[in-house]
């Protein structure tokens, strides 16, 4: 093997290698988006975070965890007033 094809080969493992390390980034657990939300929500979420929300990607996830966060929410808040209302 030629010393041109060593490289091209090395180049072509190297742009491999960082098309998975990317779609790796990409892929946020579903726990965490809800956990990136529940700190949105309340107005705790770090920079770092929200950059790392931000690269995913992926907006389903997100939307899908607020809409779940949403209806939590408002089914616990209907649940208190019922109790403390007569």
């Amino acid at each position: 093997m030629s010393h041109t094809q060593n490289i091209d080969t090395q180049a072509s493992e190297t742009d491999h290698r960082s098309d998975q390390e990317q779609n790796q980034q990409q892929q946020v657990p579903f726990w965490r988006v809800m956990l990136s939300v529940m700190q949105a929500s309340y107005g705790v979420q770090n920079k770092k975070n929200k950059e790392r929300d931000f690269q995913s990607g992926s907006i389903k996830g997100f939307i899908a965890a607020a809409l779940i966060f949403t209806v939590i929410f408002v089914m616990t808040l209907v649940t208190i007033v019922t109790l403390v209302l007569p």
